[in-house]
């Protein structure tokens, strides 16, 4: 059985992204996990039955840093002598390809889940530019998570190599089964939506992820307080960490999370679902992304989606079907969608009866755990003759 090792800069990408994926490829494979060492990797090695290596890369640009994970990534490939390396996330992908490349590994991959280098400008884009650039260089195979994310390769002249989207898109699909409201406890529900003083005639908008600048939270916050003095029946539910260090939201976004009652804010969760279970819109109004697994769980879940018109989000929403897409940046577009779903009920409730369908047709999870391991086939048959 040939050796698989999957990398990623966090063990948090390997445990949420690929929940489930490490143990179907190890029925086909031997496969190994790594990543930087904390309780996420540790979940990993139990839940997927696979061996863990821990490795810390630097998320940030670290030369001192990277040359040492990168020395360190190189010995561990010549000693495992992998057949293939896959990589998922920016600094993996760079120093994974790199190393494997000089280990020598035959089938060497990199999985663009987003890219960074669109939104910035200047020096630090031609930097990200290039790095992206060189995982290429250094990679056999190049995979796009989605048709947006493979045009901006083209677009920037990223690569020459072949980018196929495998299945519709989405590195690991979703698990219909366990995205599934009629798998929610409705007493257990109620007993969440009394904790967080949401009434059950409240209207319930709901963001899921990082509570930082890139994710759009400046403008929803901003929205929303418009929205909420006009309506008082509205909630808006935050589930996702606030990170103030690298991309912090605006000191105005801050105040209003913590002033206004109809913001509920709960961290980070390690069980979404039932917060998705309670609310009636997703709104993720993010300027970038690669692939939001996000839109796709609360489609699994029933719930229309108001998104930005960005890779992935594009991909999974369909204007007026089973949701709306705005522009990116647009506090006043946000404000008018929102009302629009909370006064239309014929078109919320369209949007609504759409939302599952349109996940189900095309991203349930099987369908692209296949499609990746029929491609491991067909690029190590090629390899092999």
């Amino acid at each position: 059985m040939k050796k698989l090792i999957r990398t990623s800069t966090i063990a948090m990408s390997l445990d949420l992204l690929l929940k489930g994926q490490l143990a179907f490829l190890n029925k086909h494979y031997q496969v190994i996990a790594i990543s930087g060492k904390d309780a996420h990797l540790e979940t990993v090695a139990s839940r997927e039955k696979v061996p863990t290596i821990a490795l810390s890369m630097s998320r940030a640009i670290s030369p001192i840093k990277d040359v040492v994970s990168l020395i360190k990534l190189y010995l561990v490939f010549k000693k495992e002598k992998p057949f293939i390396v896959h990589s998922i996330t920016p600094k993996a992908g760079l120093l994974s390809m790199i190393a494997a490349y000089f280990a020598g590994v035959p089938i060497r991959i990199h999985t663009f889940t987003g890219l960074v280098f669109p939104s910035k400008t200047g020096a630090m884009k031609q930097l990200l530019i290039a790095m992206d650039k060189l995982i290429c260089k250094c990679a056999t195979n190049v995979y796009p998570e989605g048709e947006g994310v493979k045009n901006d390769l083209i677009r920037f002249k990223i690569t020459n190599k072949p980018l196929n989207v495998l299945a519709n898109g989405n590195i690991n699909g979703i698990d219909l089964e366990y995205f599934n409201s009629d798998k929610i406890s409705k007493i257990e529900s109620q007993k969440l939506r009394n904790s967080l003083l949401i009434q059950g005639s409240d209207f319930v908008f709901i963001f899921i992820g990082r509570l930082v600048a890139d994710k759009g939270i400046n403008e929803l916050i901003a929205a929303f307080a418009k929205l909420s003095k006009q309506n008082g029946k509205v909630k808006l539910l935050l589930v996702g960490p606030l990170e103030q260090d690298l991309n912090p939201i605006s000191k105005d976004a801050l105040n209003e999370i913590q002033k206004n009652s109809n913001i509920i804010s709960v961290g980070y969760q390690d069980e979404v679902r039932d917060y998705i279970a309670l609310a009636n819109v997703l709104v993720f109004p993010s300027h970038r992304e690669g692939f939001p697994n996000v839109v796709l769980q609360a489609g699994a879940m029933g719930l229309p989606s108001i998104v930005t018109d960005i890779n992935g989000s594009n991909e999974i929403i369909q204007n007026n079907h089973n949701g709306i897409i705005l522009p990116v940046k647009n506090e006043i577009a946000i404000f008018d969608a929102m009302q629009l779903l909370l006064e239309d009920e014929n078109l919320y409730h369209s949007l609504q009866l759409n939302a599952r369908q349109s996940i189900e047709s095309r991203f349930d999870q099987q369908v692209v755990w296949n499609a990746l391991l029929d491609e491991y086939k067909i690029i190590t048959q090629n390899v092999s003759q």
